[in-house]
């Protein structure tokens, strides 16, 4: 899985780099707030990131915002690493659009468990995404019937919005995707072909 790591501290971002890789994470880094948010306009954009919250250009919490505000607000997973440790602080972050926080200097082992969490919530949201799209194509092929319909009484044809009249397997099938074989029921039988020897 790849993560966006937008830390303007050489160290910190070159450490992050190489304990993400370490761990099997794809990385991609920037060392701003701007160059984090072209980074998230690509075609197959990372799926979680890490922001420092101080940052030149814009920071960590500017660009949560700019993130959450977007189109596609909840498609990444994003981890605050910051100094301040004030709840305050914290529930700024947090409302800002971040899904977790860790305070500087952090513990390896703590980062890595937090990146596994985010990595989990991901991959559900995605199964969640590819569901809704599966719902989605479903609905869209299938037609339905509903409100009053005019209905001849003699000739059973059908009224269609347009106000023409059309035979009612024609209004059914077209508005249901229902494919029609014909029969005939008893009473026609009886009447129609009133000779027992034909079947």
């Amino acid at each position: 899985m790849k993560v966006l790591i937008a830390e303007d501290d050489v160290t910190t971002r070159r450490l992050l780099e190489i304990l993400l890789s370490q761990w099997g994470y794809e990385t991609e880094v920037t060392d701003d707030g701007k160059e984090a948010w072209h980074a998230l306009q690509a075609t197959d954009p990372p799926q979680m990131a890490i922001f420092d919250w101080m940052m030149p250009e814009m920071n960590g919490v500017e660009l949560c915002h700019k993130i959450r505000e977007s189109i596609t607000p909840s498609l990444i997973y994003i981890i605050l690493l910051t100094v301040k440790d004030r709840k305050e602080d914290i529930v700024s972050g947090l409302d800002a659009g971040a899904n977790d926080y860790v305070i500087k200097p952090f513990e390896q082992e703590e980062l890595r468990a937090r990146l596994r969490v985010g990595e989990r919530v991901v991959e559900l949201q995605s199964a969640l995404n590819d569901r809704v799209k599966e719902l989605q194509k479903a609905l869209s092929h299938i037609k339905t019937l509903q409100g009053i319909l005019p209905i001849c009484m003699h000739c059973h044809k059908i009224r269609d919005d347009q106000d023409v009249w059309q035979r009612l397997e024609k209004y059914i099938a077209e508005h249901s995707g229902v494919q029609f074989s014909h029969g005939l029921c008893p009473e026609c039988r009886k009447k129609y072909y009133p000779d027992p020897n034909i079947s």
